[in-house]
């Protein structure tokens, strides 16, 4: 593996920045100086750029197997170095559900083939898979996923029995999609009766509402609570959620953490009428108190990672009437370079950014020896240029599906190299194929 010597970065790491040298070697951050004037294969000069830990996307979607007409490992990881991502763990609502020991271990064969970012994958759950789930190995998998509202295939896990089941026997994280079902049925109902099958999307936050949302967060945080489950609320979308979560706890000693999301940060309801179908995901973008809510929870420690959903449809299904085009939408390419745009207009800084996009989804997930811009630690680097322009449009996105909710706009930074595991996988807008990003562990013996 070539060595490679960063010059002169500015580094931003467990809340400093300082100006330094960093040598990386068979794949590991040798070390960190001043000046380091040890022999390198690659140098790069590094003067007035950012040197951030790489990004750690704790939930994506990346489609395979089963659905890789949106997208697959290879596309969309490749989108996500290209944004600055170096490490992503994929959901289990594919084509078949990853419910099974061997669905999960295929998963893991097709990455160690195909992904340029490092990789886990969550195991998931159903009605009746529990004694599958019970054989996930914590210290090779990220987690247990549970759809407590709709999804794909036979993923919605709804039942109480079950549920009680999984939150008390469950030894390793478990990540949970928190939408009340019977809630939203009744609001889809209600709204077809008024308007047929003709729903505005501008309805989407109302059907997946509020008190949908609320009603399963606070039954997951209850059931967590009852069984000192390990519990991950993923992409919080109400003000309301974030007062489940206590900021008086160490990251580390927390049994209960919660996951923003870069739409939920970005966008809210009076975005619909432009972007439509673009920002329906779900749980639903909602008001701008919402976002705002869900913002401070975030810089105050009640939500404790920023993360992705990444979930690529094509631009086919996206146009179709709201009631028939699927929710989600593409997002690892950009979520970094929309966190610099939030810092640049004074609403988070860097060392924030670091903290909940690397150092705490590290910590949260127990991963080992990654996260951190440490010596003996992984080299997941990411260099950024906060003074060079990125504009997003068709030509440079590089998702399968080929478009973004952010087409149009102009990002005030860019990404300029990332390192996967010691080798450098994006430079100056070109992606450097022939090298695969490693399988995650967890520090949980």
């Amino acid at each position: 593996m070539p060595s490679i010597l960063i010059k002169s970065a500015t580094v931003v790491n467990e809340n400093k920045i300082f100006v330094a040298d960093i040598l990386v070697k068979d794949g590991v951050i040798a070390r960190i100086d001043s000046n380091i004037d040890s022999h390198a294969d690659n140098v790069i000069d590094a003067e007035g750029l950012h040197l951030l830990p790489g990004m750690i996307d704790d939930q994506v979607h990346f489609r395979e197997p089963g659905l890789t007409y949106k997208g697959d490992i290879f596309t969309e990881s490749r989108a996500a170095v290209a944004g600055g991502i170096t490490s992503f763990m994929e959901m289990p609502n594919t084509v078949p559900n990853t419910l099974t020991q061997e669905l999960l271990e295929y998963k893991y064969q097709i990455a160690a083939k195909n992904s340029l970012a490092n990789y886990s994958f969550y195991m998931g759950a159903s009605n009746s898979n529990l004694d599958e789930v019970l054989k996930t190995d914590s210290t090779k998998v990220c987690g247990v996923k549970v759809f407590m509202g709709s999804s794909t295939g036979n993923m919605l896990v709804d039942n109480p029995v079950t549920l009680e089941d999984l939150f008390s026997r469950s030894p390793m994280l478990i990540a949970t999609h928190c939408e009340d079902e019977a809630t939203i049925k009744a609001n889809l109902a209600h709204y077809k009766e008024l308007l047929g099958d003709n729903i505005p999307v501008k309805y989407h936050p109302i059907i997946r509402s509020e008190e949908a949302c609320y009603l399963s967060s606070s039954m997951a945080v209850d059931l967590a609570k009852k069984h000192r489950t390990r519990l991950h609320i993923l992409h919080i979308s109400t003000e309301k959620e974030t007062h489940l979560f206590d900021n008086n706890i160490p990251l580390a000693e927390k049994r209960i953490t919660a996951e923003a999301c870069i739409h939920h940060l970005w966008f809210s309801d009076a975005d619909y009428e432009a972007k439509g179908n673009f920002i329906k995901w779900n749980p639903a973008v909602k008001t701008a108190h919402d976002r705002e809510g869900i913002l401070a929870a975030v810089l105050g420690g009640r939500i404790d990672v920023i993360a992705t959903d990444h979930a690529p449809h094509t631009l086919e299904e996206k146009q179709q009437p709201y009631l028939q085009a699927p929710s989600g939408g593409p997002l690892v390419q950009h979520a970094l370079p929309a966190l610099l745009e939030m810092y640049h207009q004074g609403k988070i800084t860097l060392e924030q950014i670091t903290q909940k996009t690397a150092h705490s989804v590290a910590v949260c997930f127990q991963i080992e020896k990654r996260g951190f811009i440490s010596e003996g630690y992984f080299a997941d680097l990411v260099l950024v240029d906060l003074k060079k322009p990125q504009a997003v449009n068709e030509d440079n996105i590089l998702y399968k599906c080929k478009w973004s909710p952010f087409e149009g706009d102009t990002f005030k930074s860019s990404i300029t190299h990332t390192i996967v595991s010691g080798n450098l996988v994006y430079e100056n807008g070109k992606l450097i194929d022939g090298t695969t990003g490693s399988r995650m562990t967890f520090a949980r013996r």
